[in-house]
């Protein structure tokens, strides 16, 4: 026995840690034919028992692969062992590049498990740093990132879903409960919240199931090229709508509140364009909102939105406090009205017209900072949440004033020379003038994925779109100035379509058969059966010669 196997015999325990493993001193990437014949052989040994060396039967211990000879009889030792690799460059054969070793899971080989794996790559040169290549450039990340575009908070997104709920829609809830009747207008008001605040929540759930990022890509999923039409036609007319009733509100408010003001202006040379209900109109519209639509990000309406909110706050304050001070000559009749009426379909109308938000709840949803269904859940519960005792309030100060005699405006049933009214007025113009930009940016989100889907951002097509909607729907509301009728008209349709209809038949079409199906079923049910006797009543109210109580100032 030579000397080196002498001297590993003697220390036999220490080379083998673990039974049936062999030991190898060195980690290599690959094994020499010299280690491949020494671990054969310490197979074919384990295989067959053998009489060890001492003469004794049983299974030989394993040994290192150091103890087995080499064929000329020379002693294997470590320090004349060595394991060369060839480096293969990955740009060809070229000998004198640079190298870096790379460790990690992502650059692991197969077939090399229990051993530490190096990947050689070539070193990457020739890059800039990113803040030169954007200053080159000129590279704007929020055209190309949707990740670089500014994020809400949750603050900011309450703003904003509130401020679509409380905008136009809550100054028509005492026309609602005259259509409808005290008690019943109660229920309904309680009944379409808490159906609303589910349904917006559906548009999400919807949009996760069937793998979508929009309203109209989820519809279209589920009922193909028919399914996108509807919903591409009802939020466009619900968000339009929207917009021509704002511009109707500004032109019935600012006017008289600067006539009010300053009852000399009318008599000025061009300053009485300032008391003008529709140069008022266009002035503000064009000056004001115009810009606002042109933004890109819903987000950066955030505080436009807040300062909204408080406005409407104003506008709540003053319905309450002011409505003990109308003459009684401005009171209307409750006798009869305080149970239910005949108008309750055209009440869900206005309800509906007030409460829907559906057109911008991915909208918002994807502004959040951090985008999850919870997060988005407690938006929308404090959003409707605080609208719903909102609009219940204004709507029992106003209704319980103004009875049978209540306008689509209740702000228009006050005196014109009332102080706190007219600043009520005030605020709820410049509120309308803010709110506009949420529908433009619904009406061009709706055109843009219909005939552009997977065209990028064009400055163009953005202003031109922009454009197109605030002269269109500015054009609308110079010729009509019945709030009422456009509450009815399009809550009826749209809202609808988009609150009670589209989501729950998407839930219904990506869900199993459920509780929460049969719901969305009689949801469904209502929707279909409020569209079209609304529809038909509204409709036949207009083409009618019945003398309307509204009257353009």
């Amino acid at each position: 026995m030579s000397e080196s196997q002498k001297l590993l015999h003697e220390h036999i325990d220490d080379s083998d840690s673990e039974p049936g493993l062999d030991i190898v001193p060195f980690p290599a990437r690959r094994s020499s034919p010299s280690v491949i014949q020494s671990r054969s052989c310490s197979r074919h040994s384990s295989a067959s028992p053998a009489p060890s060396s001492d003469g004794h039967f049983g299974p030989p211990k394993r040994q290192s692969s150091f103890a087995q000879p080499r064929p000329d009889g020379t002693p294997r030792t470590p320090n004349r062992v060595r394991f060369e690799e060839p480096r293969r460059s990955m740009n060809g054969d070229a000998q004198d590049a640079e190298w870096v070793e790379l460790e990690g899971e992502d650059y692991l080989e197969e077939g090399q498990e229990g051993r530490e794996r190096v990947q050689r790559l070539p070193l990457l040169t020739g890059i800039e740093a990113p803040s030169v290549t954007v200053a080159e450039q000129a590279f704007d990340p929020e055209d190309h990132l949707e990740n670089a575009r500014p994020r809400s908070s949750m603050r900011s997104s309450f703003m904003n879903m509130a401020n679509s709920i409380i905008g136009a829609g809550i100054i028509g809830q005492p026309y609602a409960f005259r259509n409808a009747g005290l008690v019943t207008g109660t229920l309904l008001l309680i009944g379409l919240t808490i159906t609303v605040d589910w349904t917006i929540q559906l548009i999400v759930i919807n949009s996760k199931l069937s793998g979508t990022d929009s309203f109209q890509a989820t519809v279209e999923h589920c009922f193909g090229k028919s399914g996108l039409v509807a919903i591409s036609l009802a939020q466009w007319i619900f968000a339009f709508g929207g917009m021509v009733a704002f511009c109707v509100i500004v032109g019935d408010t600012i006017p008289r509140v600067l006539d009010a003001m300053f009852p000399s202006l009318a008599d000025m040379p061009f300053l009485w364009l300032l008391t003008n209900r529709r140069a008022i109109i266009i002035l503000l519209i064009l000056g004001i909102s115009y810009p606002l639509s042109l933004y890109r990000d819903i987000s950066k309406l955030a505080k436009a939105s807040g300062l909204a909110l408080v406005s409407m706050t104003i506008i709540i304050f003053t319905v309450i406090t002011q409505s003990f001070r109308v003459p009684t000559e401005s009171r209307g009749q409750l006798k009869g009205n305080l149970v239910i009426r005949s108008g309750i379909f055209e009440a869900v109308g206005v309800i509906s017209f007030a409460f829907v938000c559906h057109h911008n709840s991915l909208l918002i949803y994807g502004s959040l900072r951090t985008p999850t269904i919870d997060r988005f859940a407690r938006v929308t519960h404090y959003s409707t949440g605080i609208s719903l005792v909102a609009c219940l309030v204004m709507a029992y100060f106003g209704y319980l004033t103004f009875g049978d005699k209540t306008l689509g405006n209740v702000l228009n049933n006050f005196p014109n020379d009332n102080l706190l009214v007219n600043i009520a007025r005030l605020c709820f113009g410049l509120n309308m003038l803010t709110t506009l930009p949420l529908e433009a940016f619904v009406c061009r989100e709706v055109m843009n994925n219909y005939w552009f889907p997977e065209e990028p951002y064009q400055p163009n097509r953005h202003i031109i779109f922009t454009t197109s909607l605030v002269v269109s729907a500015m054009t609308l509301s110079l010729l009509t100035c019945d709030l009422g009728v456009i509450f009815e008209l399009f809550g009826a349709t749209s809202a609808c379509a988009l609150a009670y209809i589209l989501p729950p038949l998407c839930y219904i079409k990506l869900s199993k058969r459920s509780s929460k199906t049969y719901v969305a079923m009689g949801v469904v049910a209502f929707g279909c059966a409020v569209m079209a006797i609304s529809l038909i009543k509204t409709m036949g109210r207009m083409s009618s010669s019945e003398p309307s109580q509204v009257q353009c100032g």
